[in-house]
């Protein structure tokens, strides 16, 4: 599963100029340039490069549901800390938990009445879950957190792409905006996504994509730079596949 979305995320840097390629005026909707390929070529690496960042992750399904991530990603020992919000639209409390992730598993805490449901099962101390996190490429329709992670895990990539795959490849120049007041130039990729890049620095700010039953992710990122991350004490885990009751109680 993973670097499935390497093919169409090649995006990148911002250009500078902003209006104009050669002789004329650009318009949005027009395909790249070649010194746009060469920009976009290196988006992934240069995230890979600077290590790590803050994240935001939305994610609307459902009748008014929105499931917010926020937290930090080290890039290149691929793990992740966020707090996951579950937002109902209604009169409901939001469900907030704590995630840890990496690219094979997912531990979640801070869940009310986990650690006195995990004691009386007979396990002492325990403050997280463990589960494996799903592929998509072994299940049709993975757990929303799980296929919202790989998005967010598969925007780094130890090497560059090759400019010319951005070529007559159906990505589009789209202008610029601004995102979290930090200017922004917009390309457009097929399958109906889009990437935002920071004008000043060449980042990724933001990431934009559909997922299978008409989930669309927007993945924010900014504080580009090292973070030092863990899992948790094994002691405090305890396995999902161990307490089924107790993970479908929870949601997990």
């Amino acid at each position: 599963m993973r670097r499935l979305l390497l093919p169409a995320l090649g995006l990148v840097a911002a250009l500078t100029a902003g209006c104009s390629s050669g002789d004329g005026e650009r318009h949005a909707g027009d395909p790249v340039t070649q010194q746009d390929a060469r920009a976009l070529a290196g988006l992934l690496h240069r995230d890979y490069t600077h290590a790590g960042a803050d994240f935001v992750i939305t994610a609307p399904y459902g009748q008014d549901t929105v499931l917010t991530l926020t937290g930090k990603v080290d890039f290149r020992h691929e793990i992740g800390q966020a707090q996951a919000v579950t937002s109902f639209g209604d009169a409901r409390a939001d469900d907030v938990r704590t995630i840890v992730f990496t690219a094979e598993d997912l531990w979640v805490g801070d869940v009310p009445g986990l650690p006195a449901a995990l004691a009386a099962g007979g396990v002492s101390g325990g403050a997280y879950l463990h589960r494996a996190l799903t592929g998509g490429d072994e299940s049709a329709s993975p757990p929303l957190v799980d296929a919202v992670l790989a998005v967010l895990l598969d925007l780094s990539a130890p090497v560059a792409d090759e400019p010319r795959s951005f070529l007559g490849a159906g990505y589009s120049w789209q202008g610029q905006r601004s995102i979290d007041s930090r200017l922004t130039t917009l390309f457009g990729m097929p399958q109906g996504r889009t990437v935002a890049v920071g004008a000043s620095d060449d980042l990724l700010t933001q990431f934009v994509t559909p997922l299978d039953g008409g989930i669309e992710v927007t993945v924010t990122l900014s504080e580009h730079g090292p973070r030092t991350l863990a899992t948790p004490d094994p002691a405090q885990c305890a396995e999902a596949a161990d307490h089924p009751d107790l993970a479908a109680r929870f949601g997990l």
